[in-house]
């Protein structure tokens, strides 16, 4: 199997001067974890987790609250949060390649991508998916 075969194409990207309460509220509505952050080109430029939001709310909030937390992340956008070095595949790439990556980085997800274009996202979630067909 190839990722093209498992991975989830219709991706929820974001500007990266997006707020990162938009990110927030995006990521809890749709149970997302993961957001790929895209350039003023519409290209890939970094990623961003619950985690990612987690810490930059916290690093402002620290010790203040929800009420704080919810303020600094409504301050900082996404540049500010994501990882701008992104590990990405190829929708060609066997799924073993892609599941070899993703152990050994310990990430929970790859972007997929022609070119500079995003093509899609295989996650963790993708891999349980498959691993409950029948």
């Amino acid at each position: 199997m190839l990722v093209r075969d498992l991975m989830t194409k219709d991706v929820v990207t974001l500007d990266r001067n997006e707020k990162l309460t938009v990110a927030d509220d995006i990521m809890k509505l749709g149970r997302i974890r993961h957001l790929p952050v895209v350039d003023d080109e519409g290209f890939l430029a970094g990623i961003v987790s619950q985690r990612d939001l987690f810490h930059s709310g916290l690093l402002r909030a620290l010790g203040y609250g929800t009420h704080a937390r919810d303020q600094a992340l409504d301050v900082l956008v996404l540049k500010e949060a994501m990882k701008a070095e992104v590990l990405t595949i190829t929708p060609d790439a066997p799924l073993t390649e892609a599941a070899q990556i993703m152990l050994k980085h310990k990430i929970g997800c790859l972007v997929v991508v022609e070119g500079k274009k995003i093509a899609g996202i295989l996650t963790e979630s993708d891999f349980l998916k498959l691993a409950l067909r029948d």
